[in-house]
């Protein structure tokens, strides 16, 4: 059950949004902008504004690889999975970033502090692999390099 101060930020952005054309993604990144993620039991609501089926807004989220339907950790961290990190060894880092975390994509660690997700290029071949830590994009990853982000952003929470 949402909290009725999620439910009013979803109403807030549905009422500015919803008579735009094309509103739908405006209002999706709007709404994760805002909580963090795109709570399913919004999905009436939005559906009933934007005259679309529940199952159409599903489908648009859950399409969409950079929208989530759950809350996620304080910091994501983003492996690229495009060609060139592939051939630069992302595989490795894909591997070593789930056994260190103890999570797999789409999940979140159990203090809450950071949530793993792929993604399918960070516009940063030259510099294969890459990762992106919240907005951060690090090229040239390996495994000590990855060692260093996750503890800056462990302390980080901390602070």
């Amino acid at each position: 059950m949402l909290s009725e101060t999620k439910l009013q930020k979803i109403e807030e952005h549905l009422t500015v949004l919803k008579d735009k054309p094309g509103a739908l993604l405006p209002l999706m990144h709007a709404i994760q902008d805002d909580l963090g993620y795109i709570p399913e039991e919004s999905y009436d609501p939005i559906s009933k504004a934007l005259s679309l089926s529940v199952a159409e807004v599903h489908g648009f989220v859950t399409f969409y690889h950079h929208f989530r339907t759950k809350p996620s950790g304080k910091h994501i961290l983003q492996i690229c999975r495009a060609e060139s990190c592939q051939s630069m060894g992302s595989e490795n880092i894909e591997a070593y970033c789930k056994e260190k975390l103890g999570i797999d994509y789409h999940q979140t660690t159990e203090d809450k502090s950071i949530t793993l997700e792929p993604v399918y290029c960070l516009g940063n071949c030259a510099c294969s692999p890459a990762v992106m830590i919240d907005n951060d994009v690090i090229g040239r990853v390996n495994e000590d390099k990855i060692d260093d982000l996750i503890e800056k952003a462990k302390n980080n929470d901390n602070s």
